[in-house]
């Protein structure tokens, strides 16, 4: 009997140990997993003038430069919009210069249903900002070109209608263009 008892014992062992070791590798595997919003608040204060955000639409290409990081939302457009702005606007050392693809505006309803709804969300969404309108390819070779120095952070979303990304190119939230300006002026020789 005593035998049967050390076998038991040690199977129990194996069996507590195994169970303890998935259960240890799951949550570390789950705290190495972020969610969207946990990955933006980590960017945020790293980010600065001449950092790139996108929130863009579920077709949008996986860019190859090393400076662009993409991260899959699984969430709305608008959503995701609403939230990068709010952590911008919240941000003392950031704002942010929006662009959009200048093709959005003639994408008709017959070719892609529910986008005169979507334009109607987004204009109210971006009311009170200056929005840059620029065709998708020149936005495309500016990330990349931002991309050999500077990081961009890609947010895709799950839209399905096209030419719905917005770009936000970020500036200095403390320093103005204007300010600058008139630096440059007084530091001329």
């Amino acid at each position: 009997m005593r035998g049967r008892k050390a076998v038991w014992a040690r199977s129990l062992y194996r069996w507590v140990s195994t169970v303890t070791a998935i259960v240890l590798v799951a949550t570390v595997c789950g705290c190495a997993r972020s969610s969207w919003e946990d990955e933006l608040a980590r960017e945020i204060p790293l980010l600065g003038h001449r950092n790139w955000i996108v929130v863009a639409d579920a077709a949008y290409p996986a860019q190859s430069s090393g400076g662009i990081e993409t991260v899959v939302t699984g969430t709305g457009q608008l959503e995701v919009v609403d939230a990068v702005l709010d952590a911008v606007d919240r941000a003392p050392h950031i704002r942010a210069i929006v662009h959009l693809d200048a093709e959005l505006g003639s994408v008709s309803e017959d070719d892609a249903p529910g986008i005169g709804e979507y334009r109607q969300a987004l204009q109210e969404l971006l009311a009170g900002r200056l929005v840059n309108k620029v065709l998708h390819e020149e936005l495309i070779g500016r990330l990349d070109e931002a991309a050999e120095t500077f990081r961009v952070l890609i947010l895709k979303t799950d839209m399905t209608l096209p030419y719905t990304s917005v770009f936000l190119l970020l500036d200095c939230g403390y320093w103005s263009a204007e300010a600058e300006q008139r630096l440059r002026e007084a530091i001329k020789p």
